[in-house]
């Protein structure tokens, strides 16, 4: 096997990166402290424009963790989490004590179905233990049914997580992800449309809660001429230098976007006329997506009988990554136990689904030693 490696989405420098990591270097501010983190999180800010305040965080875990803890998660409460998530998205759950609860997907934007939410509340309430929390995700940097979630939430008065990990970019009815929920989390992994290498950040509607999140990242260090904690913290602020990378990314996170957009856009071509595959795309003109990746179904009985395992495989005998949906939470062995609700929807998302490479720096090259595989289906 001769050819290089595509990645599923890889990172994409702009070029600006080095600048602000030199300035960074050059002055010495190398601690989770200085320019960059507060010149990221103003750009942040800037960019989401709607009055919010962002912490820089060392993760998207830490991320919401910290959102767990500022919506009072407490031991043996119990939080509501999409099921077909990464487990990322439920693991700070079980970090405080508290309980998932798991719900399925609907078809349209493959995130929580709003009428199993509304059943399992009502179930739960029904059973004396009040949900705390909604962990909602907009999965692939697809939103999820903002305004249906919303109406339920605010009916049983329980505040929405909206984890936003793949969705920076995204926007419903012109409202960008990362602003609709009560409070929100962003993810810069490595994979993400734009990278710190690793980090995160909190999206919050007050300065005075961004504080206490700094203030709890901060291994709640209180004001005093020597090391005084009357309460738990924790090391989840980003470095300055992370930061850095992340003033650069956020000069090319436009051009990202597009060229995600054109990535789905050269799957939905290659597909235009093949039944057995379909392209998870916006339902309609509300959702506008980042396609951080481009996912596909596909149905074996239809086209050349292939499976979404057979494609995955002909594709990882080319040095082609791909990888299957989210394996839903509830499936997992760790989650086993925790309360599920709903059906087989993300089960079945899971078994036929596949995430194609969508990165922003793929080559035409590249992409004519895909398009040579999928043309097989």
């Amino acid at each position: 096997m001769n050819s290089s490696k595509i990645w599923l989405s890889s990172p994409h420098m702009g070029g600006e990166e080095q600048k602000y990591i030199n300035e960074a270097m050059d002055s010495n501010w190398v601690a989770p402290i200085g320019p960059n983190v507060n010149g990221f999180e103003h750009d942040l800010e800037k960019y989401l424009s709607e009055n919010v305040a962002v912490a820089s965080l060392s993760s998207g875990t830490a991320a919401i963790h910290l959102a767990l803890i500022l919506l009072g998660v407490k031991p043996k409460d119990e939080v509501i989490c999409q099921s077909m998530t990464f487990s990322a998205s439920a693991n700070p759950i079980i970090y405080l004590g508290a309980t998932p609860v798991f719900i399925d997907s609907e078809l349209e934007t493959w995130n929580m179905c709003p009428e199993t939410l509304e059943i399992a509340i009502k179930d739960r309430i029904k059973k004396s233990i009040k949900p705390k929390a909604i962990i909602a995700v907009h999965l692939y940097g697809m939103p999820y049914k903002v305004d249906e979630i919303r109406a339920i939430a605010n009916k049983y008065g329980i505040p929405i997580l909206e984890d936003s990990a793949e969705a920076l970019g995204s926007s419903y009815k012109n409202k960008k992800c990362g602003t609709l929920g009560d409070i929100s989390i962003l993810s810069f992994n490595g994979n993400k449309i734009i990278t710190t290498s690793g980090g995160g950040a909190l999206v919050t509607k007050s300065k005075e809660l961004k504080e206490r999140a700094i203030f709890l990242a901060s291994q709640a260090r209180e004001e005093a001429p020597h090391y005084q904690h009357s309460e738990i913290g924790y090391n989840y602020r980003m470095s300055n230098i992370c930061a850095g990378i992340g003033r650069g990314q956020m000069e090319v996170l436009e051009n990202h976007i597009t060229k995600r957009r054109e990535m789905h856009l050269f799957y939905s071509n290659i597909f235009s006329n093949n039944e057995a595959v379909q392209v998870f795309s916006e339902p309609n003109s509300n959702y506008y997506s980042n396609y951080w990746l481009t996912a596909i179904l596909i149905n074996p009985s239809l086209g050349n009988k292939k499976s979404r395992e057979d494609v995955r495989i002909m594709l990882e005998e080319v040095n082609i990554e791909s990888r299957p949906l989210w394996k839903p939470m509830h499936l997992q062995p760790v989650f086993s136990s925790m309360p599920y609700y709903g059906e087989q929807v993300s089960e079945k998302l899971f078994n036929t689904g596949l995430c194609l490479p969508s990165g922003s720096n793929l080559t035409e090259e590249e992409k004519q030693r895909i398009k040579k595989v999928l043309s097989c289906i």
